[in-house]
This record gives structure tokens, C-alpha cells and sequence, in this order.
């Protein structure tokens, strides 16, 4: 065994871009004080994004889970985040200095999760508010960078209090809301005391999901609005802490109201931005009529000349609007992870942002090109140009679940299996990056068809099947019965060892021999031609993963057992076995072109770059929040691309020594 000044010193692999946006954060998208710059939560990174310049990112990675919440101080000078953790720990919440994107203090003081976060109007105080197994608020002095005091958020008889707002008047006072419960608190940094004082809303019991404050904008009417699920807006005087009115009485908002932002004052009352459950937005004017100096009634109307507005295909909920500047654009992030650029004066919309909103279940390269990919998703294929991070072309099919990809060499044909049994064959223009469905190969395997292989020619499939069947298919090119060309695939062989699924099958380059991994703890070795099995790896796991090693007498697999197999293709013999994780099962791997280096990664959350040969780990990166599902080397070795099962997918910068 080696001893330890044997061992290679790991490095950390430098992550280059992130693709996501975690838009079930609410108010988790917030745009600079600069103007310059958006930034938002993904796993456990903030990202600073420019929106002057194209794809350039700054991504702060401390945290050790999910980011939950973020805030911006009012100078633009300090950013502050917290997360959640696991149950019966401490959950952080790191203050930044924006300058020099570092972190400079880190408080646990929150059992499990940091609900919201808030900075004072001039950023003399931070306000942090619990999750549902802390229940509390604390206030944080930003001088001393100590806590002051806390408080329980809420009485005993209420909810979980789900946000926090500030005053825009003076540091010492701010709202919290949640289910059943708000609160107008007042600090008192003398006695180390927060006083709270209940809003009296009259009879009415609402879940507060959002809170306005507005003001400062008229000291006769010191008002803040809160959105509610109910689907309605309360307007409360902060003075008199009493419920003044509520809009619209009628037709109220389809699945509530989810984010609030002001925008500016008319003489109809205050212009405000609407963001609801059901992914519309709408620019308001709420306000009040007066007669004789008395209160008439409530007025509440949409610009006459901008229509609510609701993507077409868009459906989630809208989670955060972020102004930028006085509001002339602004930003709309949505649960489904699209961020939109408004622009208020004709209220068009542009989208500028689509991530993953659930697990990317695999993730390739086009044969010799690096700078375009294709992942797959729950009812959706999308392909991707990775210098820009943005996504070019999506195919969309509803209630069905896209397993795994496979691209002909000539970048012209798509195979995928989905979760219905069925193989769909596509088309690929690689100049317009058209996506169209040819051929659709049904009842391919009766569990679902999990892994899909194209040999070099393209004209051949391997597919593997949920009930542990591995099949070859001939695609064939003739005409129907109209003249046209048409792809149809013929089945020619069926081969049944596998007694569970099949989760990867990898064809050698000879394209006469393929090695398939399953579920069943074997991982086999056919041949193709005759359409038998040559060989078999037995091991007491669920084989996740599997390719050829060097000169391809040898093949590597990983599985639940986190460890790292080396076998013979010869005889199924084993050559070596490796610690590939402290924890959890390792989910992929992929082998660069020379057979010098692999990576692998899984549960663990850890992309690891190990030497061939040596079998030693030389680089490791940080940055998933969640298991690492795929993870493929880029066809010019310079950059390997994770994806995850929180959606986000990572692009990291393959070391020099490395690229061949």
C-alpha cells in the first residue's frame, strides 16, 4: 500500500460557468444597485451575472448546501446569503463584500434553514428570519458584525413566517408576514430588544407569500402591501398598523400573488409590478378615492396601455421581480427557472435566461465539437451553446420522461429512450439546430428504455431496457409509401442477461464488441455480430457506469458501492479496485479520448479527475448542491460539463496537464 508521501496532492478543478437559476427562491433574482450586474442563487453558489456583457459570470461558492435566500445592501457594497442544512444542525448565512467577492463574516445561529434575509434602509442593521424549525427573527449589527437580539417571529397560536421587508424610512423598524401572522417590529438597539406589534386585518386570516414597503413615498399614507395566496393585495398604514383596504374585491388572483414591486407614484396612487401563482404579471395602480378629506373606496386598475402579461408556454409561478434602476427594466424570475427582461414602457418581454427546473438525466457532445450540447430532462430535450450558457433549440413532450441521449457522428441523428418503452429518432440540422421527430421505434423495451448507444457509422442502435434487455437495432433509410425518405429502425438482435435495468452501454471503437452495466450487479461484455454475450463482470453493486480503458482491453465501472472497478475484457478477471467516494454511490464517469484520464461523480457531490494508470485523484470540484447525475468530457479535452438533479449544469475547466 502507498504510503502518504506517495499520494498526489489534489487541487481544486476551476469552475468555469454555470448554467441554472434556482427560481424557486422567492425574491431570489436581484438586480445590482450598479445596474450592471443580476445575481441569484443556484445550489449552494451565488452567481453575479453581467447583463452588459455576454456570459461573463462571478460565482461565490462557501456554502455547504442549498442557498434559500439572498439580499443586496441599499450602496450595493455588501451582499448577504443563507441556506438550509440538514436536520438538528446549524444553518449559516455568509455576508460578502461585493468588491472583492469575499466573504468577510459567517453567523450560525438558525436551527436548519434561513427563511429570508433583509439589509436596514441604509444598511446599519441585517435582519435574518428562520425557517419553519427555527420560528425566529434576529437582528445583526453590520458594525460589529454581532447579533443584537432575536426574538420568536411569530405567537404561538400562528403559522410559519415565510418573508421579511424593511422600512424605507428608517433602519429601526421592518415587517415579517407568513400564515396567519404580521408583524410590524420596532428595534431597540439600546436595551438589545426587538418589540413587535401585531396588524389588526379586521376578521381577515390570509398566508402572507410577499411584503411591499412603500413607505416612504407619502407621509400621510406610510403604507406596505402584501401579497397573499388568497389571491388578493393588503394595504396596511404602518403608523396605525391596521388593515386600510384590500384589491381587487373581485376577480382576485388565479393561485395568489407572489411577488410585489413598486414602482413609482401616480396621480391614481401607487404603480406597482403584480407577479402571481399562475405566471402572469401586471403593472397596477392601487390607490383610494377621496371626498371632503374621507376615504371612499379603494381603486384598483391595470395600464390601459399594457395588458397583463403571461408567456404562452409559460406556466409557473412568478417569483421574483427585480427593477433595475427606477424601474424602466426589470426582471421576472419564474419556478420553472426562466428569468424574462421587461421593459416597463410597452411591457414586452424578452426571455434571457432557461435553465433545468428538475434532474438532467444525461448530457452529450456532438462528435469533434465542443461548443454545443444537448441534455435531456422530464418531457424535454434542449441543446445548448456552451460559450454562451444559452439555450438554442428545445423539443417539448408532455408527461413523459426523456432517460438518455445518443448523436450519429455525422451530427444528424438522435437517438433517445423515454420512460413510455419508446426510442424517438430525430433529426438534427446542425446549421439551424432544427429538431425534427423521424421516426418513433414503439414498445422498443416494456420498462422503459434507460441507455442508448449509436455505433461509428450511425446506423446502428444498442439500446438497454428497464427489464434488464439488450437490443440491436438496424436503422434502416427507405421511402414511404408517399416517395419520401424515411428512418425506420429493424430489430436484430434481443439479448436477455440482465436481470435489472440497464443504466449505460458504451460501444468499443471497432464497433464489434459493446459493454453493457446494469442493475443487477454484472456488467457484461457482447458481441455484437453473433449478438451473444462474451463475457461478465460480477460485483456486489448496482453498476452505474461503464467504459473501455486503455487500448480497450480494459473496462472501468463505478456503482453504489463507491468504488472504482478496473477489469479485463478478456476474461472478466479483476484488475484493480479503488475508493472512488467517501459516501454514496458514483453515478457516471467518462474517460478522456487517450485513456490517460477520467472523471467521475455521484451522491457525493464531487467531481473527481483521476490518473488512469496511477489511479490517484489529482483534482476535485466543489460547486453541486445536489448528486451529480452525467458528467462528459468535451471532445477538445478542455472543459468537462456535470449536470445534477437540481438542474444546474456545471462547465469546469479541464487542467493543462490533462488536455491532450
Amino acid at each position: 500500500m502507498a504510503g502518504e508521501d506517495d499520494v498526489i496532492d489534489t487541487k481544486e478543478l476551476e469552475l468555469e460557468r454555470i448554467i441554472g437559476f434556482n427560481g424557486k427562491v422567492p425574491s431570489g433574482l436581484v438586480v445590482h444597485p450598479d445596474r450592471e450586474h443580476i445575481v441569484y442563487p443556484l445550489g449552494c453558489n451565488i452567481i453575479i451575472e453581467d447583463i452588459t456583457k455576454e456570459a461573463k459570470q462571478c460565482i461565490l461558492s462557501k456554502h455547504t448546501n442549498n442557498v434559500t435566500c439572498i439580499a443586496v445592501s441599499s450602496d450595493g457594497r455588501y451582499l448577504v446569503s443563507g441556506q438550509e442544512t440538514h436536520m438538528g444542525f446549524k444553518a449559516s448565512i455568509i455576508l460578502w463584500d461585493y468588491a472583492s467577492k469575499e466573504a468577510i463574516q459567517k453567523w450560525d445561529l438558525h436551527k436548519v434553514k434561513v427563511e429570508a434575509l433583509a439589509f436596514s434602509k441604509s444598511g446599519k442593521y441585517v435582519i435574518s428570519l428562520g425557517g419553519q424549525d427555527d420560528g425566529s427573527v434576529v437582528v445583526w449589527d453590520m458594525k460589529t458584525k454581532e447579533p443584537i437580539c432575536g426574538s420568536p417571529a411569530q405567537v404561538e397560536s400562528a403559522g410559519i413566517t415565510t418573508c421579511l421587508a424593511t422600512s424605507n424610512v428608517t433602519d429601526e423598524e421592518f415587517v415579517t408576514g407568513g400564515d396567519n401572522t404580521l408583524r410590524v417590529w420596532t428595534i431597540d438597539k439600546e436595551n438589545r430588544k426587538i418589540r413587535p406589534s401585531n396588524t389588526n386585518l379586521g376578521g381577515f386570516k390570509r398566508i402572507i407569500t410577499c411584503i411591499e414597503m412603500v413607505d416612504d413615498q407619502d407621509a400621510k399614507m406610510p403604507y406596505f402591501f402584501c401579497g397573499t395566496t388568497t389571491g388578493d393585495i393588503l394595504c396596511i398604514n404602518k403608523s396605525t398598523n391596521i388593515l386600510q383596504f384590500e384589491v381587487p374585491a373581485k376577480n382576485k388572483f388565479s393561485l395568489g400573488v407572489t411577488a410585489l414591486s413598486f414602482v413609482k407614484m401616480t396621480p391614481k396612487g401607487f404603480n406597482i409590478l403584480v407577479g402571481t401563482g399562475a405566471g402572469s404579471v401586471g403593472n397596477y395602480d392601487i390607490g383610494v378615492t377621496f371626498e371632503n378629506g374621507n376615504k371612499v373606496k379603494p381603486v384598483f386598475k391595470h395600464r390601459s396601455d399594457a395588458q397583463p402579461w403571461k408567456h404562452e408556454e409559460e406556466n409557473s409561478a412568478i417569483t421574483s421581480i427585480a427593477k433595475r434602476g427606477a424601474g424602466h427594466q426589470f426582471f421576472v424570475g419564474t419556478a420553472h427557472s426562466q428569468v424574462y427582461k421587461f421593459q416597463f414602457a410597452d411591457f414586452t418581454a424578452e426571455l434571457v435566461k432557461t435553465c433545468h427546473s428538475c434532474p438532467v438525466n444525461d448530457v452529450i457532445f456532438p462528435f469533434g465539437l465542443s461548443q454545443l450540447m444537448l441534455t435531456c430532462q422530464q418531457g424535454e430535450i434542449r441543446v445548448w451553446n456552451l460559450s454562451m450558457g444559452r439555450e438554442l433549440r428545445r423539443f417539448v413532450l408532455a408527461n413523459k420522461i426523456c432517460n438518455a441521449l445518443a448523436l450519429s457522428r455525422d451530427g444528424k441523428t438522435i437517438v433517445t429512450g423515454w420512460n413510455d418503452g419508446k426510442m424517438r429518432i430525430f433529426g438534427f440540422g446542425a446549421k439551424d439546430m432544427s429538431l425534427e421527430l423521424k421516426h418513433v421505434v414503439m414498445d422498443a423495451h416494456n420498462k422503459g428504455v434507460t441507455a442508448v448507444a449509436l455505433n461509428t457509422c450511425g446506423d446502428t442502435i444498442i439500446s438497454g431496457g428497464g427489464e434488464g434487455m439488450v437490443r440491436v437495432w438496424d436503422l434502416v433509410v427507405g421511402t414511404d409509401l408517399k416517395g419520401k425518405k424515411e428512418i425506420r429502425a429493424e430489430l436484430r438482435h434481443s439479448m436477455k442477461e440482465h436481470k435489472n435495468f440497464v443504466s449505460e452501454i458504451v460501444i468499443r471503437s471497432n464497433d464489434k464488441e459493446c459493454a453493457s452495466a446494469g442493475g443487477d450487479g454484472t456488467t457484461i461484455v457482447w458481441d455484437l455480430t453473433k449478438g451473444s454475450r462474451k463475457n461478465v463482470v460480477f460485483a456486489n453493486t448496482l453498476f452505474k457506469s461503464v467504459c473501455y480503458g486503455e487500448e480497450e482491453l480494459q473496462i472501468i465501472t463505478c456503482g453504489t458501492d463507491h468504488k472504482i472497478g478496473y477489469w479485463e475484457t478478456f476474461d472478466g478477471s479483476v484488475v484493480r479496485e479503488l475508493e472512488g467516494a467517501k459516501a454514496g454511490a458514483i453515478n457516471f464517469m467518462d474517460i478522456t479520448a487517450d485513456k490517460s484520464f477520467f472523471v467521475t461523480g455521484g451522491e457525493e457531490k464531487l467531481l473527481k479527475l483521476w490518473l488512469y494508470r496511477e489511479g490517484e485523484v489529482t483534482h476535485v470540484g466543489r460547486g453541486h448542491s445536489a448528486s451529480i447525475l452525467r458528467i462528459r468530457i468535451a471532445p477538445d479535452n478542455k472543459s468537462i460539463v456535470s449536470v445534477s438533479e437540481d438542474g444546474a449544469i456545471l462547465q469546469w475547466r479541464v487542467p493543462p496537464e490533462a488536455q491532450c
